[in-house]
């Protein structure tokens, strides 16, 4: 056996170590848990609990850790030991199924959108059997849901796990229509894949903007950025593919399936590639690659950049959200091989298409924040404007459906799109579409939008809670017909939902500014900014959506809201005052420096030589002196709108300030001292430039 299957998986308790270690009568109730959300007794968990401890202890494990997801969007854990001191003065471990099934942190502590007040401290952690226990730097991991003393959700698992119920509820009301009576789950698929940069710590400890914010707040465009197009795929640096390497090693052995690594477009950047999973699951295996990414670069000198957009002027960094649905291991996106599967297929997709459509709002909210703002409509990634790519084969036969014509296939078999002779899709039969935010890829949907800082839960709670509004819509309708009736009001159905909702539907170009006014035409959403994109989440349509599948109560929701903005409003205070710091006493410093050595070089020249020309370096310095006070006047503007927007208690009404008047004085700002950058001398600059950071040897 190579050494890669024996290390993957090794520090997870997974199916296979459970079937080996628990009795078969407990290993089934299990099963039946996880699988089918049966209740777990007591007695149950303690012999899991057990059976966990040995194990984990045998790995190396001396603690154990509740690890959950709090609103903050990362993880969190506390760890305790198993040791359980007796009276002789020893000490034996112990771990029991009370202490598996529920732990107790501080819920003050974590962020709840008014949820709990500081003084009602108690949260419960919860087990969530469905994502496999493991082990990580000597402490057992039980992956758990977080919810308040009166039981909100104070995570971003719970809603997850709550909308995957709904889509199994409804997406197997569907199948029962279909003649499909076997007992398989309903389930959402997702593959992450996760880009980054890559940059030494010796420049990243002189770059206290990276430092503090996560991406650079200056910095004048680099001599070589991407335009010869040969870091994509290109060779990967030596230290980088030995970093690499450990990263796959460690991440196979928590089971995560990472299967392609490569370099991505920008220099220093890289993308990471699993194979999908069900999702609660590929959530937490993804926080898991975020985390192990940061620790482990540093045993290389390096470090890990997870923002959206680090370096300006190249491409930033997103998370594409591969989502599927499945059942029983079929993908219900596949358009299948006889006529009734395509049926099925077409009803699924109209679903999504209803979905995206009637939610779009939504979904461009759950890929918002501070860091994406600057990444989305770039020329690199989505544009702010929702919409679906669906291929060319794909399109042709939806606009047959929408425009009741003849299909002509890609072998040129016309088919009239009639029941019994609906077309045998090709699969892949399409191009992909890098311009568009929601892009069917042959039997899934990768949905572009989302950043690379992003905890999935809340784009995928989204998806899964509009596509269950969607198959509860075509359930209803159709509950009761069978046969030849069903297939024709199935058609029906297809037809009329695909009429409705063809808006959202482009294939074409979306960085264009043409899109941006046929969007608008349309009626579709162009939510720019985070501050504009937030408050979708407190319409009444929302508040509608998520308390009719029980995916959120409307405080919950509101709490969503007002927690989503206080992190904006936060993070720009902290770019603000970073700013601010950073052009005070560091880069004005330099530029006034550098301005009076030059002028005390004129003098100097002038004194031996009155007759030579100095005029180059006066224009220099003239420039100079002319910069610093355009940074000087840039730099109080700031400061007064700073400080005035600290004053604005509403905070919708801040975070519109501080996108729509104060990130255009930042990038005055940014603007005014990113020209000083190409006029004082390297030695002088003092900061390490995009040059030097992002080609380190």
């Amino acid at each position: 056996m190579s050494k890669v299957t024996d290390l993957y998986g090794s520090m997870v308790f997974n199916e296979h170590v459970m079937r080996e270690r628990l009795p078969k009568t407990t290993y089934k109730q299990l099963m039946k848990t996880i699988k089918e959300g049966a209740p777990l007794n007591e007695d149950v968990a303690n012999v899991v609990a057990h059976a966990m401890k040995e194990w984990a202890i045998e790995k190396g494990a001396t603690h154990y850790t509740h690890w959950f997801q709090p609103l903050t969007g990362i993880t969190s854990e506390k760890h305790d030991s198993f040791i359980d001191p007796t009276d002789d003065g020893c000490a034996i471990m112990t771990f029991s199924g009370k202490e598996l099934i529920q732990g107790e942190p501080d819920a003050s502590s974590f962020p709840s959108g008014g949820l709990r007040a500081t003084f009602e401290a108690r949260g419960y952690t919860a087990w969530d059997p469905t994502s496999y226990a493991f082990i990580k730097d000597e402490v057992l991991c039980i992956p758990t849901a977080f919810c308040s003393y009166t039981g909100e959700a104070l995570d971003k698992k719970t809603p997850l796990l709550r909308s995957m119920k709904a889509i199994e509820t409804q997406g197997r009301r569907v199948l029962d229509l279909f003649g499909d009576d076997s007992s398989d789950r309903v389930t959402t698929t997702l593959g992450a894949e996760q880009e980054y940069f890559l940059i030494s710590e010796k420049d990243y400890e002189k770059r206290l903007d990276i430092m503090l914010t996560g991406r650079t707040l200056f910095g004048y465009p680099p001599v070589k950025g991407q335009e010869l197009e040969e870091h994509y795929f290109g060779a990967i640096r030596p230290t980088v593919n030995e970093f690499m390497k450990e990263l796959d090693d460690e991440l196979w052995a928590l089971g995560i399936s990472a299967k392609t690594k490569h370099n991505e477009v920008a220099p220093a950047q890289h993308e990471l590639a699993p194979i999908f999973a069900e999702t609660n699951r590929a959530v937490d295996e993804n926080l898991l690659t975020m985390e192990k990414m940061k620790l482990l670069a540093s045993h290389y000198g390096l470090v890990c950049l997870q923002h959206e957009k680090p370096f300006e002027s190249i491409n930033g960094s997103g998370k594409h959200n591969n989502w599927s649905i499945s059942a029983g291991g079929r993908n219900l996106l596949d358009p299948g091989e006889n006529p009734m599967e395509n049926l099925r297929f077409l009803v699924f997709l109209t679903g999504v298409i209803e979905a995206v459509d009637e939610y779009q709002e939504l979904l461009r909210m759950s890929a918002a924040s501070a860091g994406n703002d600057h990444r989305l409509g770039a020329n690199e990634a989505p544009p702010a404007i929702v919409s679906m790519f669906l291929g060319d084969e794909l399109g042709a036969i939806v606009d047959a459906l929408i425009d009741d014509h003849d299909y002509t296939s890609a072998e040129r078999v016309s088919m009239d799109l009639g029941v019994d002779v609906l077309p045998n899709f090709i699969k892949d039969n399409t191009d992909r579409n890098r311009t568009s935010p929601f892009a069917f890829t042959g039997n899934k949907f990768e949905f572009r939008m989302p950043g690379s800082a992003q905890n999935l839960s809340d784009v995928n709670m989204v998806l899964n809670t509009a596509m269950a509004k969607s198959l509860k819509e075509f359930a209803d309708q159709m509950e009761g017909k069978t046969g030849e009736e069903f297939e024709a009001a199935a058609i029906d159905y297809i037809k009329r939902t695909l009429r409705d909702h063809e808006r959202i539907i482009f294939n074409g170009d979306g960085y264009s500014a043409e899109w941006e006014k046929e969007a608008a035409r349309r009626g579709l959403a162009n939510h720019r900014t985070t501050a504009d994109a937030l408050p979708c989440l407190i319409d009444q349509k929302s508040i509608d959506l998520f308390t009719e599948f029980g995916v959120l109560t409307e405080d919950e929701i509101r709490s969503r809201y007002e927690v989503k903005l206080e992190k904006y409003n936060k993070i720009m205070n902290i770019e603000i005052r970073a700013m601010k710091r950073l052009v005070r006493r560091d880069y004005l410093p330099a530029i006034n420096r550098y301005a009076a050595k030059l002028a005390n070089g004129i003098t100097a020249i002038k004194n031996v030589l009155p007759e030579g020309d100095t005029s180059f370096m006066k224009d220099k310095l003239e420039k100079l002196v002319a910069g610093a006070a355009e940074i000087n006047r840039q730099l109080e503007r700031l400061h007064e709108l700073h400080y005035a927007s600290l004053e604005v208690e509403d905070q919708q009404k801040r975070a519109d300030m501080n996108a729509h008047e104060i990130i255009p004085v930042m990038d005055a700002l940014r603007a005014a001292v990113d020209a000083m950058e190409i006029i004082v001398e390297r030695e002088a600059w003092p900061v390490p430039t995009y040059n030097e950071i992002l080609f380190y040897a």
